[in-house]
């Protein structure tokens, strides 16, 4: 059978370069595709801001007597934020010569301007918008626990896909035919590499979701002192919470990925040597191709492979960034064993069917693929990088094990 989801021999590179190469391809991923994974963050979680109301004069008046100085010293700043449907935005109190009407105009045009300055509606709009309203640094937020989460879930995931392939005591090489290998030993890396990371990945998610106004340091003691409280509330377990939604998302992906991942390889090879017929063809490749062949086949098979799968499994990337950024007031609602507690769950809370229905119920086919087009230009990069870096780097390894061993 042909192994060649990884393109090289494997006997000759130990676990230790193969963990070294996902290293490698992990650093310079998400340096290059953190600010597009804030944005389709962003995109997820904000509300849909066409079904909110606009503010009247009669939703102001209520205000008249409240302090005149109650901190609020900007227009409408920070009102807007990630699920957050308020729709009054005070600018400024009443004053004696300000009539009701004219003060509901003023911060129902405020409230609009301000909508539309935190309302992401495309890729590029959220790029520019967040770099102008809340510093080019915060397209990066995030990172650190990004690198933290992506370099042992890379380390697991393709050195575990690897040893699937490979091994001549995997269980996949000895039951499941070869058409299929790519998607069983997907699916199953992924599993693992899923459920050591979630929490790391809620964490993220939650510190790419936090508004702006606040600085880095800042983003990032709330969302630690967030999540303490989560813990505290539901226990340790509640740190898991979108898992299931993550595996939906994640583990389709993965199969889907390998699968056209190894096709597209085989059928670039083919291509590349159409007179030595497909097996030679692919076992030439393996022992002699040049570092230039093997970055471009991974690079291109890993970016059409990855788009592919992406598109595929926005709707569950959807719903599991919504449940991750969700904000329970968890000491008011009851339990889920309570009496009629089922009545009171919010959307979020359900299953993840149910959940995914209540999207396409409320905001149709748009609501499940918001943001997909964010996810695209994130994950096809990242894969291309990720693979291709990472098939040189066994690569480079392979080659410096063969010149030890002739100088031997």
């Amino acid at each position: 059978m042909d192994r060649s989801g990884s393109s090289e021999p494997e006997v000759d590179i130990s676990a230790g370069q193969k963990m070294l190469s996902a290293v490698s391809g992990s650093l310079l991923t998400s340096l290059l595709v953190t600010p597009l994974d804030v944005v389709r963050v962003r995109l997820q979680s904000q509300p849909n801001t066409s079904s909110l109301p606009r503010p009247t004069p009669s939703s102001i008046r209520s205000f008249n007597n409240l302090p005149p100085n109650i901190g609020v010293t900007a227009c409408c700043r920070e009102v807007f934020w990630v699920n957050n449907t308020s729709p009054v935005c005070l600018a400024a109190g009443p004053t004696v010569t300000t009539s009701v009407d004219s003060l509901g105009s003023s911060a129902a045009d405020c409230a609009v301007d301000e909508t539309r300055r935190k309302t992401y509606t495309s890729t590029l709009d959220g790029l520019r918008k967040i770099a102008r309203n809340e510093g080019l640094s915060s397209l990066w937020r995030g990172l650190s626990p990004t690198l933290v989460m992506a370099i042992p879930a890379n380390v697991i995931y393709f050195t575990g896909y690897d040893i699937l392939r490979s091994s001549s005591r995997s269980p996949i090489n000895q039951y499941i035919p070869d058409a299929y290998a790519p998607l069983v030993a997907g699916s199953i890396a992924r599993v693992a590499a899923a459920s050591v990371i979630s929490p790391i990945e809620m964490f993220r998610t939650r510190m790419q979701a936090a508004p702006s106004g606040t600085n880095g340091m800042g983003v990032f003691k709330e969302t630690l002192k967030g999540l303490r409280k989560l813990v505290h509330a539901q226990g340790y377990t509640s740190l898991w919470r979108g898992l299931t939604l993550t595996m939906w998302r994640d583990v389709p992906f993965s199969g889907i990925y390998w699968w056209g991942y190894e096709a597209g390889r085989n059928r670039l090879r083919d291509l590349r040597y159409p007179s030595l017929g497909q097996e030679h063809a692919r076992s030439t490749m393996q022992k002699d191709e040049n570092h230039a062949a093997t970055f471009v086949d991974s690079f291109l098979a890993g970016a059409t492979s990855g788009a592919a799968a992406a598109i595929v499994t926005t709707p569950f990337d959807v719903g599991k960034t919504r449940q991750q950024v969700l904000e329970r007031d968890d000491a008011k609602r009851p339990s889920r064993g309570a009496t009629g507690s089922a009545a009171t769950l919010r959307p979020e809370e359900r299953s993840m069917p149910r959940f995914l229905y209540h999207i396409w119920k409320e905001e149709g086919a748009a609501g499940l693929f918001r943001g997909w087009a964010a996810r695209c230009l994130k994950v096809a990069p990242a894969c291309a990088i990720m693979i291709s870096s990472y098939e040189i780097g066994k690569k480079m390894a392979k080659n410096m094990n063969e010149r030890r061993a002739s100088e031997g």
